[in-house]
């Protein structure tokens, strides 16, 4: 069993921020502590001047395989993730065609073994025809049940009411939402159409996909886990007003969780004029108000998790007009240096970032042995240099759509390197190891 040891660098883990050496067994942290002797390893890594974190736990990217691999595979965006310190992700199920039965899920698991750089879950998909699907699954063959109430396409928008309650009484894992109401949306949408026919602002996105669309789907999402008793996350909120819904408090002990994206903490609406529908997305980057609402809201326990909505489409697909441009764009290569510029701003400490990106979604899902610095833990781990600048450049992108919303910035802190069930897979932004990823295990 090949031994690895890690010194002289500053652990981040469960509220505490302290120097200590960390020992790998195999996959496992064997031990944590000061002043390791060399001796204990085969390989001493010195990670002097560095913060060590636990991976990020992204529960919602789209990586696009099968059926749109044009746009990116499981390959080409799990690289992408561990570059960014990303180390187990949870992937959505709106692929072509859609994971709506546990056979297209075992083939995503068989799709993903032997390719994903990063360890990793799927969703089942709900429709309007597929609650006996929904009712088999059992934990291990999903994450959780995707409900898209309202702003889907396909078979996947569930918006018969009576399906929609039986999925929240019968569903026998995790309910997660996309919550925004399609007949406002609808009727916004033609709004704009009489004054602007088919050329539609990109500006006008918040205002299609409006505030009041996201609070009335969020809310009904909210009512329902509260009559039927369901394990409710609600997923990338992006208004002021939704938070009223969600209490503050530790996660343990809620029932109804949320989430909140890392592009819906970076830009506002005053983003759209220099990027337009490079940050079209579903729900929409909104106010400042809102941005701002939502970074307090992080610190103050009433959102429990962050994720990226990772979701790319190619340079092409997002030139065309507004009503033809898709909505999402590619993050999950540089999310940990976005919350790390919140943090060096004042606006979020290390140990926030690390509760709500690692610890949080590792505990909501109950991963078994992730996301937690721990003896007896596999070793995820992202080591960052907070006072090394990285600029993101084409070039240096992951991505398989090879475009960044982010290009050109300059962040204060890098990933310099990346560990992968005790391997380390990425280094100085070089991948230096076969893909090691592993189906995510989920405790009872």
């Amino acid at each position: 069993m090949r031994k690895t040891l890690l010194v002289n660098g500053t652990v981040v883990n469960e509220d505490r921020v302290f120097a200590a050496d960390v020992l790998i067994e195999g996959d496992r942290i064997a031990r944590i502590d000061a002043g390791l002797p060399a001796s204990v390893a085969d390989q001493v890594i010195d990670v002097s001047g560095c913060h060590v974190l636990p991976g990020l736990v992204d529960d919602q990217v789209h990586f696009r395989e099968p059926g749109l691999t044009h746009k990116a595979t499981i390959a080409t965006e799990s690289l992408a993730a561990v570059c960014g310190g990303v180390t187990s992700y949870m992937e959505m199920p709106n692929t072509s065609p859609p994971t709506t039965t546990r056979q297209s899920l075992e083939e995503k698991r068989a799709r993903a073994s032997g390719r994903s750089h990063a360890n990793f879950a799927f969703y089942l998909g709900a429709s309007n025809d597929n609650l006996e699907e929904i009712k088999r699954v059992r934990r291990g063959e999903a994450c959780g049940i995707k409900v898209f109430m309202g702003a889907s396409t396909g078979n996947m928008l569930v918006d018969n009411p009576d399906t929609l309650e039986r999925i929240f009484a019968e569903a026998p894992l995790l309910v997660a939402t996309h919550c925004e109401d399609s007949p406002t949306i609808w009727r916004n949408e033609a709004s704009f159409r009489e004054r602007y026919g088919e050329d539609v602002p990109m500006a006008a996105h918040p205002a299609i996909r409006s505030a009041e669309a996201c609070y009335k789907s969020s809310s009904l999402a909210v009512d329902l886990a509260k009559r039927f008793g369901t394990r409710l996350h609600v997923l990338h909120l992006t208004t002021e007003r939704e938070l009223a819904l969600f209490d503050a408090g530790p996660i343990e002990a809620k029932h109804i969780t949320a989430e909140v994206c890392v592009h819906h903490l970076w830009f506002d609406e005053s983003s759209y004029p220099a990027l337009g529908a490079r940050i079209k997305c579903n729900p929409a980057i909104k106010r400042s108000e809102d941005r701002l609402a939502l970074l307090e809201a992080l610190r103050s326990d009433v959102l429990d998790v962050i994720a990226t909505d990772h979701a790319p489409h190619t340079l092409e697909e997002k030139q065309r007009s507004y009503f033809e441009a898709p909505a999402g764009l590619p993050l999950v290569q540089h999310s940990l240096q976005m919350l790390l510029e919140h943090h060096r701003a004042g606006r979020l400490t290390l140990e926030q970032i690390v509760r709500k990106a690692a610890h949080n979604p590792a505990q909501l899902f109950g991963l078994e042995g992730r996301g937690f610095i721990r003896e007896g833990c596999f070793a995820d781990l992202a080591v960052v240099d907070l006072g090394r600048p990285q600029r993101v450049t084409t070039e240096s992108l992951r991505y398989k759509c090879a475009w960044s919303p982010l290009e050109g910035m300059e962040f204060s802190a890098t990933v310099v390197m990346t560990l992968v069930n005790g391997t380390v897979v990425v280094s100085n932004g070089e991948l230096v190891s076969d893909p090691c990823g592993r189906a995510l295990a989920f405790s009872d």
